[in-house]
């Protein structure tokens, strides 16, 4: 896995590693210097960003060329190897423009084509020049913020240092082995030979699961090795086991200390009614006595400063400062999307130590409180789950974040904006990090803390029981104390979560273990998750919640050994719940839970998105091809049973238009399952029934994809919206109406996450499938939503608004219903259906026509259309942007759609491309 730029092939003449003061601290203690490794040893780098792609096919087997061998003139040109995270400029501008599609490695069947790279071993190795005098520094470390995964490393041929956790960093000290001219080199290991290896050597007992479902296409023993444990394969993505350098690479040295990690954490002290801030501060000491000196705080806009004497220690040691804000400035606290602004403050921290060396660290100040409140309900058994943020309940809208790529390099900041800011447009104000993936990069929290998008954090554990041998508990130690002082200072992250789905796997047996050996596998899950991970959280971040596992529980898992009978039970902590058998628009299925952290339905990418990396001969729902992308069990046939309920499934004699429209169909389906399950949610926040509800967050699976295929993503590889990102900008809209019907009584209720109540009008209208003109509308005054709650505002009986809408039967009419209020304030208009569309009366096909015009920076479609029309779907293909509203029910003649440009276009370029499609169209 890589953050950077493309590797140079063998041969290739280095670039001298430039001095730079150190690591971004402003040290005059100290230097950098950043390495560029440009020699992949074996020529075929597909690994962790290493590899080899877009080469004219590839070597094969038996020609790959070795280190100081040549290789052929032709391959050379073409070839473009990824390094990982070392130049600062793409060495390989040609890979976009001159190289064939077919050799990406999300291509048709690549991924298992590819599979030979990540079954051998590679080496990075490079010649460099120290940039600076080393006799005049007391230490030189040679640090790598990222290896992938397990390596041996070398300088001048001695070996000084030994990675295997894609997770940790590591600082290896060559101050006595470096030279004025160096030769270093990386060797890796695969990391699948490592996995399988360190799975034999466990000898004692098995710990499943051994390999992934066939159908994901994936290697083995992943829960062996601290890596991203979805590079082997998972149910959406593909089995890309990278190895590399995925994280920056430098030289530092120093004289006397230097600043290893620094982190800000907030407080609001109740009993002084004041804020105050706690800053940590970790060190290397060189110097054999400590050394003393002064640290300054300065938040000038909260007329803050302070100054304190310190004293550090010798070795590797960490100084805690306590800044209490001035009172007399009002500090604006950070806020969720939705709920306020994401304030923060500039402060400047100066060490002055003895001896004159002096570091300066600049950072943000923000101030947030969290609480996760687990207490008993009134009328309900067991605890509540939802989190306060500044003493405010917020009902955590959302989804669950995935790797964005299988390699890491291609992960930019402009991919990371994109995917946030889509997850702000669409009213969401959380994500979840899931355990199966990598911690994200520092851009990635950045943007969440600018924007306001909270993070549920999992550590990197999923779906898989882990050892807890020595050495294996060293390294989750390791890396567990990394990620979190890296990551605490950041107000977005709101919860520590210790893994994905391993208590219910456990409790659920998902593994099949005789129950006269449950005990060991208990004990290894408490020792690894509690006793280490969870120990070491509550040592170095006391600012923020930590549970166990998800689902849990919760305080009730605690109270059973950490291992709760039941995970899933909805009287307590978080639940996931899929279900694709039953009829998706039938709430009743849905479980009353007090928080929904995983949820979803699976639909197909767009044709421009799938035509990219497939060929004529793929473009079938049953093609090799098809099968080949979809990793779930029998997904695509899930898919077709769930169209079925309330569809009629495409009958088209062009095989191409019957893909299209299956596609369509899929994406339909998708966002209206998603819209019934998520609607439940939020209507289920203020009420207990039958002991259950208090609902108070719904994060669906999953927001974004990691390669083109079927899956339950909302935005497409690439960032494109479905369907279903479009109905979420709606169903998760800070003001809605929300309807159901039980036993053939209509209820509506209002929902909403505003801070104040509300007296609104209701609107509801009867509409006829057969004609644009209502057939009746009913206004409802003086209505009252409540604040942060979902209320009932309207019931009454089917039959009854039947018989005063006449001429109306559930097959040949549906409802529309908004919320409107004064100052421009309105929710958006939600719809219920009668019946399935497959029985709609009256229907017609439609003449759906669009006028597109440029306004500033933004382009305006004027919709028309001569009938209703269902789930309206407009489409740019490859054009990267994104609609106002899409997938929507058209009752009016017309309407007005913004399409948002994310790259220049043209009028020209949008009419050419645009497809308009209705339910109506799929043949």
């Amino acid at each position: 896995m890589v953050s950077g730029n493309p590797l140079t092939p063998p041969n290739t003449a280095s670039v001298p590693a430039a001095a730079s003061t150190s690591a971004g601290f402003g040290s005059i203690a100290a230097v950098a210097a950043r390495l560029h490794f440009l020699r992949p040893s074996s020529g075929k780098g597909f690994g962790g960003c290493g590899i080899l792609r877009y080469a004219t096919g590839g070597y094969p087997r038996q020609s790959s060329p070795k280190l100081g061998q040549g290789i052929p003139t032709q391959a050379r040109a073409h070839q473009c190897v990824r390094f990982c995270g070392f130049d600062t400029e793409p060495r390989c501008r040609h890979q976009v423009s001159t190289i064939s599609s077919q050799h990406d490695p999300y291509y048709r069947f690549n991924d298992v084509m590819y599979r030979w790279i990540s079954l051998d071993n590679w080496t990075y190795s490079r010649t460099f020049k120290t940039p600076f005098d080393i006799r005049k520094w007391q230490k030189v470390n040679l640090v790598f913020e990222g290896v992938d995964t397990v390596a041996q490393i070398l300088i001048n041929n001695i070996t000084f240092g030994r990675t295997d956790n894609m997770f940790n960093r590591y600082s290896f000290d060559i101050t006595s082995v470096i030279k004025e001219v160096n030769f270093v080199e990386v060797h890796f290991l695969s990391a699948v030979s490592y996995a399988a290896e360190q799975s034999r050597c466990h000898k004692a007992y098995s710990i499943p699961p051994a390999c992934p479902p066939p159908v994901q296409k994936g290697e083995c023993h992943a829960n062996f090795i601290r890596k991203e444990q979805c590079s082997f394969s998972w149910d959406w993505g593909p089995s890309f086991p990278t190895q590399g350098i995925w994280k920056d690479v430098r030289i530092e040295a120093y004289n006397h200390y230097h600043l290893i990690y620094f982190s800000l954490t907030s407080f609001f002290v109740k009993s002084a009614q004041q804020w105050s801030l706690e800053i940590e501060a970790i060190f290397d000491v060189v110097s054999s006595k400590p050394i003393a000196g002064l640290v300054t705080v300065n938040i000038p806009k909260l007329q803050t400063q302070q100054t304190f004497s310190v004293k550090l220690q010798p070795g590797e040691g960490s100084i805690v400062l306590l800044v209490n804000i001035n009172k007399s400035s009002a500090v604006e606290a950070w806020w969720p999307n939705g709920h306020g602004k994401q304030t923060g403050y500039n402060m400047t921290t100066t060490f002055i130590m003895e001896a004159g060396y002096q570091i300066e660290k600049f950072s943000k100040a923000y101030f947030r409180t969290v609480e996760l409140v687990q207490e008993p309900i009134p009328g309900s058994p067991g605890l509540s789950f939802y989190f306060k943020i500044n003493g405010r309940p917020i009902f955590i809208k959302g989804s669950n974040w995935i790797p964005a790529d299988a390699f890491q390099d291609r992960v930019t900041y402009d991919t990371l904006w994109l995917l946030l800011k889509s997850t702000a447009d669409a009213n969401m104000n959380a994500l979840r990090v899931w355990g199966g993936g990598v911690y994200e990069q520092d851009e990635f929290y950045n943007i969440c803390d600018e924007i306001g998008i909270m993070i549920w954090q999992d550590f990197m554990f999923a779906c898989a029981l882990y050892p807890t041998d020595q050495n294996y508990l060293e390294s989750v130690r390791a890396e567990v104390s990394h990620q979190v002082r890296r990551l605490k200072s950041h107000p977005s992250i709101i919860l520590w979560s210790g893994n994905n789905e391993n208590e219910a796997a456990i409790a659920s047996n998902w593994f099949s273990i005789p129950y006269a050996d449950r005990e060991v596998y208990i004990k290894d899950y408490v020792l690894l998750y509690v006793k280490n991970i969870r120990e070491i959280v509550l040592t170095e971040d006391k600012s923020r919640p930590f549970i166990a596992s998800s689902p849990t529980n919760g305080l009730e898992s605690v109270k059973e050994g950490w291992l709760s009978q039941n995970p899933y039970d909805t009287h307590y902590g978080d639940t996931h719940f899929y279900d694709y058998s039953n009829d998706c628009w039938n709430w009743t299925v849905y479980p009353k839970t007090r928080f929904a952290s995983e949820y979803g339905f699976q639909s197909w990418p767009s044709f421009s998105t799938i035509e990219k990396i497939s060929s004529t001969e793929d473009w079938s729902y049953t093609s090799n091809f098809s099968l080949h992308r979809q990793h779930h069990e029998n997904g695509n046939d899930q898919m077709l049973q769930q169209i079925g309920h309330h569809f009629k499934l495409p009958q088209s004699t062009d095989p191409i238009k019957k893909f299209k429209d299956t596609i369509y169909l899929t994406q339909v389906m998708q966002a209206q399952c998603i819209k019934t399950e998520t609607e439940f949610y939020r209507f289920s926040q203020s009420e207990i029934i039958k002991g259950e509800g208090h609902t108070m967050g719904a994060l669906y699976w999953q927001l974004n994809d990691i390669w083109q295929a079927p899956s339950w993503a909302s935005l497409e590889y690439g960032g494109k919206w479905k369907l279903l990102h479009y109905f979420a900008q709606n169903f998760f809209a800070p003001l809605l109406p929300v309807a159901y019907e039980d036993k053939g009584v209509l209820y509506i209720y209002g929902v909403s996450d505003l801070h104040a109540d509300r007296k609104l009008t209701l609107r509801v209208v009867v509409h006829a499938w057969s004609s644009l003109e209502p057939v009746c509308t009913l206004a409802k005054d003086g209505v009252t939503v409540k604040a942060q709650s979902a209320v009932l505002i309207y019931k009454e009986s089917i039959n009854n608004l039947l018989e005063r809408c006449r001429n109306c039967t559930r097959k040949s009419c549906v409802i529309t219903f908004c919320l409107v209020g004064e100052g421009g304030l309105q929710s958006p208009t939600n719809h219920h259906f009668l019946s399935s569309l497959k029985d709609a009366v009256g229907l017609e096909k439609t003449q759906l026509s669009a006028s597109v015009s440029q306004r500033d920076d933004v382009y305006i479609f004027v919709l028309q259309t001569t009938a209703i029309a269902p789930f309206v779907s407009l489409d740019v293909g490859r054009i990267k942007g994104r609609f106002s509203d899409n997938g929507f029910l058209m009752t009016e003649k017309k309407k007005v759609v913004v399409f948002y440009p994310w790259e220049p276009t043209s009028v020209e370029e949008l009419e050419e491309s645009l497809t308009l499609t209705s339910l109506v169209d799929v043949v």
